[in-house]
């Protein structure tokens, strides 16, 4: 295997997986590797054809979950077929709104959740393909700046 993933540390990584599962349709793709003492060092999923893997926290070598740091550094980006009603069954199962869904500038509709886990979520569908300057022109717009 080659290239970047991402691993994410969990309190529980059997109930993360399945709130992934419900939420994003998420499948396990590997099979858990559990130590004696019940604890998770890896799993690995499956969303949108992207691979995730988990583990629970291991805060003795300074490996910690987010609900145990109260904060994210890193934000997961999942683009979907009907971001709609993905955010509504995230929020339906327990996730909470960080900015609310919304058609944005650079041509997505999208919106934000934090998991009950403590990790970030963008949960978007492209409704419309925008050309960089268009983008720019935007984004400038937005904080009161000459486009060009």
């Amino acid at each position: 295997m080659r290239g970047i993933t991402a691993y994410l540390q969990v309190k529980s990584t059997g109930e993360a997986i399945a709130w992934y599962e419900r939420v994003f349709g998420a499948t396990e793709v590997r099979a858990r590797l559990v130590a004696p003492d019940g604890t998770c060092m890896n799993a690995e999923i499956e969303i949108e054809g992207t691979r995730l893997m988990l583990a629970d926290e291991l805060p003795r070598i300074g490996s910690m979950s987010p609900a145990t740091l109260a904060g994210t550094s890193v934000v997961l980006d999942v683009h979907v077929a009907d971001a709609d009603a993905v955010f509504e069954r995230a929020l339906a199962a327990g996730a909470t709104a960080i900015y609310p869904l919304a058609d944005q500038f650079y041509g997505d509709r999208a919106g934000r959740v934090r998991d009950p886990f403590g990790h970030h979520w963008i949960i978007a569908t492209r409704i419309r393909d925008v050309s960089e300057q268009e983008m720019v022109a935007a984004f400038k717009a937005m904080f009161g700046a000459d486009p060009s």
